[in-house]
C-alpha cells in the first residue's frame, strides 16, 4: 500500500533512467508497446493515406472526392471501434484489424496482377485501399494508443511512451520516404506482399504476446506483465 501511495503521488518519476526500459524486468512491456507501433507503422498505412490520391485519380475519382472517401473509411472505422473497445476487449479488435488489413493487402496484390483486366484491377485496388484504412481504424491504429498505457507501470509510463512514440514517429518518417522510391524498384506487387506479410506478423505478435486488458486494474496487469522484484 505505501509502495502504490508513493507512485500515486509521482515519486520517482524522474529517476527513470533509458537504461531501465531497455533491459531488466521493464523490457517485456517496453518490447510489446514499440513493436506494436513498428508493425502499425510497417504495415503501410501511412503509404497509403499519403499517396492513396494518385490510385484513385488512375481510377477516374477527383483527389477531393479519394480523400473524403478515405476519411470517411477512417471515421467510421474508428466509431466502431471505440464503440467495440471495451465490450470485445482491445486484443480481439487488434487480431481482427491486423488480419483484415492482410486480407486488404492481398486485394492490392490481385489489383498488381497481369491476369487481371483493367477495370477489375481498378475496383480491386480502390476496393483494398478503402477497407484496409477501415480495418486499421477498427483496431490497429486506436488500440496501440490505449493498451500502451494500461500495460506500463505508473513509475515508466511517461518515459516508455515517449520511447515508443520516437519508434512509431522513425519508421513513420521513413516509409513515408521510401515508399514511391520501393514502389518504383520492386513494383506494387512485391511491396504490397511485404506489406501484407508484415500484417500477418503482427496477427502472430499480437496473439503470442499481447495480453487482454479489459475489465483489469493496472495492478492486475502489472502483476500479470512484470516479473517480481
Amino acid at each position: 500500500m505505501l509502495e502504490l501511495s508513493k507512485l500515486d503521488r509521482g515519486d520517482e518519476a524522474d529517476t527513470v533512467k533509458l537504461s531501465e526500459l531497455l533491459r531488466g524486468r521493464h523490457f517485456r512491456v517496453v518490447y510489446i508497446g514499440s513493436t506494436l507501433f513498428a508493425l502499425q507503422q510497417l504495415s503501410g498505412i501511412n503509404a497509403v493515406f499519403y499517396f492513396s490520391s494518385s490510385v484513385f485519380k488512375s481510377a477516374g475519382v477527383p483527389s477531393d472526392v479519394a480523400n473524403a472517401l478515405i476519411g470517411v473509411a477512417n471515421l467510421t472505422g474508428s466509431i466502431v471501434a471505440m464503440l467495440l473497445m471495451d465490450k470485445l476487449g482491445r486484443k480481439l479488435l487488434l487480431l481482427w484489424s491486423f488480419f483484415g488489413m492482410t486480407m486488404s493487402m492481398v486485394l492490392q496484390v490481385a489489383a498488381a496482377n497481369s491476369y487481371v483486366s483493367g477495370f477489375g484491377s481498378l475496383y480491386l485496388s480502390v476496393g483494398g485501399m478503402l477497407m484496409f484504412v477501415l480495418t486499421f481504424a477498427l483496431g490497429a491504429g486506436p488500440v496501440p494508443g490505449l493498451l500502451l498505457p494500461e500495460i506500463f507501470p505508473n513509475r515508466i509510463r511517461a518515459k516508455a511512451m515517449a520511447f515508443c512514440m520516437s519508434v512509431h514517429w522513425v519508421i513513420n518518417f521513413f516509409v513515408g520516404l521510401l515508399f514511391l522510391r520501393l514502389l518504383e524498384q520492386l513494383g506494387p506487387q512485391l511491396l504490397y506482399s511485404i506489406f501484407a506479410s508484415v500484417c500477418m506478423m503482427a496477427v502472430i505478435f499480437v496473439k503470442k504476446n499481447v495480453m487482454e486488458t479489459k475489465g483489469k486494474s493496472l495492478q492486475e496487469i502489472e502483476i500479470a506483465l512484470l516479473p517480481p522484484e
